[in-house]
């Protein structure tokens, strides 16, 4: 089994995930794949980038929250603030 071939796209870290595809993407930029193998890295690719893609997309809403969390939390303080004054 090759590198690209290695666990489900789906059990990778962000980071792994990502070398992956950069591995597969250089290999196709070769050109020195079978039709079959570059189909194969391919279909390997668009679940590589998927996975990459939801990795992003969760990062992304955990900065929502917390940035939605401090900004309720400033809201507060500013709030007992004024009532102290």
């Amino acid at each position: 089994m090759s590198k690209a071939e290695k666990g489900s796209p789906e059990q990778l870290s962000y980071e792994d995930a990502r070398a992956q595809l950069a591995d597969i993407v250089a290999t196709l930029e070769a050109g020195d794949s079978t039709l079959e193998q570059a189909l194969d890295l391919w279909e390997r690719g668009e679940q590589l980038a998927a996975a990459c893609t939801r990795w992003l997309d969760g990062a992304q809403a955990r900065l929502d929250r917390a940035e939605d969390a401090a900004t309720a939390e400033d809201a507060a303080v500013t709030d007992a603030e004024d009532l102290s004054d």
